[in-house]
């Protein structure tokens, strides 16, 4: 159960006050969609040039399985974490003016990190070969050896990226959003300009070590990135292992759940790995290429808004009764403004998603057949993507109340189902359908979706009979989906059209059902832009005349702009 709250009249809050912390939630939420959008345009640069030089083949698959391994450390102790168990005790230790005691708490959770991670790299790197069996079992031979070398490289890299989570864990709670979320934009620089320095000449196999030791390189410019500002913050910085603090180990009573929580969910991305891994090593780079698009509306809608609002739900006082009330009102605005930006992305995903693969991945090695693949898996991964996004801001307000166990359970439930349907529907569904066996993948990103769908409604209810109905109401969401509807129809009407005027992009119809609704035979960024912009100002228009508040905030300021202008 979560900490009982401070007792303060709510009508001691000032409404200036009430204005200002709504506020910050919003311009928090800008800063960091902004970070993570520069990020994220940079990640899928480094992915186009990526896929321009590997493709989907053999040397993709061993490097995007040995960028998976050692992720289990950044996932277990890093930005979800401390999210988690330090934000709310160091943002309310800033809030009351308790500078001394957040330096302390700062600096000893600074020293548990580094301790922990040293000795999870370690351990890591010499237990390589066993990792790996257990998370890609059917690599064998040069792929399995070549995986060994590159995760052995990249693990130290990630082990900075934990100490990195630490500075974003400080710059948030002083509501410095955007450096933390804009620093991942050196991670992949560096390994851009690997690429591109050595891709022309060099073979697969060596160019896999050398773009490994770049994420290395990376991973340390991220972390040194935002060291000066955050040693400018904490002022009186000591490293400790002091574990006897009262605030030290609410942190730790705090990361014990959630620590366990984030490895529940690294199960599940090994057991996706590993069952892509038994279809074929094309499977497994294809549906690396779709979780990183898949990710993108996560990361600049749910991760955006939730980081910016648990620091804010973090610092909310007064009675049961005011808190609850608080807490509603933002999830309630929060969740409104996910739900406008996340249901449009799945419906592009799930209609048009072999043209926005193209327009974004296809290149060089990276060709129509494989953008077509792409597709049939990001079918898949819209099922769940409106629950993933906003089981964030749920999940958020469960930590905000500093209750680290309750989404430690239904991430626990979650995984348990994907782990029991995945490999039925990735490796035995195909054979009884008749469909080619690569066409199992599908199946890993559906059941994913819809254990993210249990996850979700457990959470909302659970959230509901501590603090009452909170989140975007039926009726909302319907209307966005009707909207988005008809904006894909419209959208795919285009993409149809463009394909009877220039004809079917080459090479698709020797693909599984590639002759169904094929992408046009243009540049796929001249064809992206044509489809999603018939696509995306549809869905503005209909929801701005819906009367939709955040459609018209943005046809608002793109008309005061060309007014100016």
């Amino acid at each position: 159960m979560p900490d009982p709250v401070e007792e303060t009249p709510a009508a001691a809050v000032p409404q200036t006050r009430a204005r200002g912390a709504r506020d910050a939630g919003g311009r928090g939420a800008l800063l960091v969609a902004a970070g993570i959008l520069l990020s994220r345009i940079l990640g899928l640069v480094r992915e186009r040039v990526f896929a321009h030089y590997f493709g989907s083949s053999v040397a993709a698959a061993a490097f995007k399985a040995a960028q998976r391994i050692p992720n289990f450390l950044q996932n277990l102790f890093g930005e979800g974490v401390l999210s988690a168990s330090f934000i709310p005790v160091y943002a309310r230790l800033l809030s009351g003016h308790d500078d001394e005691e957040a330096d302390r708490v700062a600096g000893a959770v600074f020293g548990v990190l580094a301790l922990a991670t040293a000795v999870l790299v370690a351990a890591g790197v010499a237990l390589t070969p066993a990792f790996l069996d257990l998370v890609a079992p059917g690599f064998e031979g040069e792929s399995r050896a070549l995986a060994i070398q590159l995760v052995r490289i990249v693990f130290p890299g990630t082990g900075l990226l934990v100490m990195s989570a630490w500075c974003l864990g400080i710059l948030n709670s002083h509501r410095k959003f955007f450096l933390s979320y804009a620093a991942p934009v050196l991670w992949n620089v560096a390994q851009i300009a690997c690429l591109w320095a050595l891709g022309k000449g060099a073979l697969q196999e060596s160019l896999a070590r050398w773009l490994a030791w770049a994420t290395v390189a990376g991973s340390a410019l991220q972390f040194g990135a935002q060291l000066p500002e955050v040693m400018r913050l904490l002022g009186r910085f000591r490293p400790s292992l002091d574990l006897a603090r009262r605030s030290v180990r609410e942190v730790l009573r705090g990361f014990g759940p959630v620590v366990l929580g984030r490895g529940v969910v690294q199960v599940s991305a090994y057991v996706d790995t590993a069952y892509a891994s038994l279809i074929s090593e094309r499977a497994l780079a294809v549906l690396a290429y779709a979780q990183t698009l898949y990710l993108i509306p996560v990361s600049l809608f749910g991760m955006a808004v939730s980081a910016a609002e648990l620091p804010e739900m973090s610092r909310t006082t007064g009675s049961p009764e005011a808190v609850a009330g608080k807490l509603r009102e933002r999830i309630d605005r929060a969740s409104r403004r996910i739900a406008f930006f996340v249901v449009p992305s799945a419906a592009a995903l799930l209609v048009l998603g072999d043209v926005v693969g193209a327009a974004l991945l296809q290149t060089g090695r990276f060709g129509p057949k494989d953008a077509r693949y792409l597709w049939y898996l990001l079918i898949g991964s819209t099922v769940g993507l409106v629950a993933s996004t906003l089981g964030r801001l749920y999940a958020s307000a469960f930590y905000a109340m500093k209750d680290t166990r309750t989404p430690l359970y239904f991430a626990a439930m979650r995984v348990a189902l994907t782990a029991a349907l995945a490999y039925w529907s990735a490796v035995k569904l195909p054979g009884e359908l008749g469909v080619p066996k690569e066409m199992g993948a599908v199946g890993i990103t559906a059941t994913t979706g819809l254990a993210a769908w249990l996850e979700f409604l457990m959470l909302r209810r659970t959230l509901g009979r501590r603090i009452g109905n909170a989140g975007i109401d039926a009726g909302a969401l319907l209307k966005l989906w009707g909207a988005a509807a008809v904006s894909a129809a419209a959208g795919l009407a285009v993409k149809v059209a463009l394909a009877r005027w220039r004809g079917p992009a080459p090479g698709v119809e020797l693909e599984w059902q590639g002759w169904w609704l094929p992408a046009p035979a243009m540049h796929p960024v001249l064809a992206g832009a044509l489809v999603l912009g018939a696509f995306g100002v549809l869905y503005f228009a209909i929801t701005a005349a819906m009367g939709n508040e955040h459609a018209r905030a943005v046809v608002g300021r793109l008309t005061r702009r060309r007014r100016s202008g």
